[in-house]
């Protein structure tokens, strides 16, 4: 039964949703008994339970577990899964764009066009270079360079520069597959934007030195956890780690250095093979992420801006140029066409652990 033929908008602005009408397979004695929904932990799944999971239960009667597995990780095991013929193991991927662009390609995530909330979204919402709506990008972050306020008395560094302080050796943080760094290191080591990916030279160069700090490697809730053990002085994160830190009372903050710092997307994909009624609800999650209400709550806990028109920024972040909303933030931040990322992100991570490795 082709399920686009017979959907509507059924997020209702009260506490229930409308539940007719439905094709049959979807009434409410099908419901699954979960979805299961990938997610980034600390923070990240913080908020979207708060933000989308838990209201969206609320409605539907339909609990959501989270699996934490990496992204990197549970892709292999979502292709093997489609190419198999076996159920996913999962029903939504909350996922990179640009890992969501590698499965879309692979052609193993469901068409999101019938989303009756995408009309509401920024053209950004939509992937480039697609004829359908493979997924769905939510909202844009900045791989800022945060710092412990105690450690900059005279104010904010200016430069990715900082992290090659001998002050900071074995006090810099990093992703532990460098994401979000390599092109900011590509301008701090001399480099042109223009030269990505051609000549990568200088970030690998600039990387090799940073070697030296002995940085800490890590994920998303690991930052959090370093500034609030006084672990680390500097560090290049997504700006919703530090914000989380400053939050619990750790005095941290964050700047866009002159050099820029990188900024991206986020989005939900649905992978193939999923029984029809755990597709329709699977779909119906996604819809409700893209609502206002979801996306106001979901994007301010993680202090991104959401990818859907006429949200309120939280206070702390109104003017942030971390928190990019008009040309001229966008302007200060590096932006990599995602073709680029999806061909050569996996080269990059794999020469940064070379490097950090060797």
């Amino acid at each position: 039964m082709a399920l686009a033929l017979s959907r509507r908008a059924v997020l209702a602005t009260g506490t229930a949703m409308a539940l007719a009408p439905w094709p049959r397979s979807v009434l409410a004695q099908d419901k699954p008994a979960e979805l299961i929904v990938r997610a980034w932990g600390g923070v990240w799944v913080e908020s979207l339970e708060n933000g989308v999971s838990r209201p969206f239960t609320e409605r539907t009667g339909i609990p959501v577990r989270h699996d934490l597995t990496e992204d990197n990780e549970i892709r292999p095991k979502i292709w093997a899964a489609v190419d198999q013929g076996r159920a996913p193991p999962i029903h939504v991927n909350w996922d990179t764009s640009t890992n969501a662009t590698k499965s879309a390609l692979r052609g193993v995530t469901e068409d999101l066009g019938d989303l009756a909330n995408l009309a509401d979204m920024l053209p950004a919402a939509r992937p480039a270079g697609f004829d359908g709506v493979p997924l769905i990008n939510m909202y844009s972050y900045v791989y800022v360079l945060a710092y412990r306020d105690e450690a900059f008395p005279d104010g904010p560094p200016d430069s990715w520069q900082i992290m090659l302080d001998p002050r900071f050796k074995g006090r810099v943080a990093l992703y532990d597959d460098g994401i979000g760094f390599h092109p900011s290191a590509q301008i701090a080591g001399g480099g042109k934007f223009e030269d990505i990916p051609d000549n990568m030279e200088p970030a690998w160069e600039f990387i090799r030195k940073l070697k030296a700090q002995n940085p800490l490697l890590g994920e998303d809730p690991d930052f959090t956890s370093w500034f609030q053990n006084g672990e680390i002085d500097v560090a290049c994160t997504i700006l919703s780690n530090a914000r989380a830190a400053k939050q619990s009372g750790i005095a941290v903050s964050w700047t866009v250095p002159k050099e820029g710092a990188k900024v991206d997307t986020d989005g939900m994909w649905i992978p193939k093979g999923l029984p029809e009624n755990e597709l329709f609800w699977a779909k119906e999650y996604v819809n409700f992420a893209m609502s206002q209400e979801a996306q106001q709550a979901w994007t301010s806990g993680l202090g991104l801006p959401g990818l859907r028109p006429g949200l309120t920024p939280p206070e702390d972040l109104v003017g942030d140029p971390a928190y990019p909303s008009s040309p001229e933030d966008f302007a200060r931040l590096i932006s990599v066409p995602t073709r680029i990322l999806v061909e050569h992100e996996s080269d990059w991570f794999q020469k940064f652990n070379e490097i950090m490795q060797g």
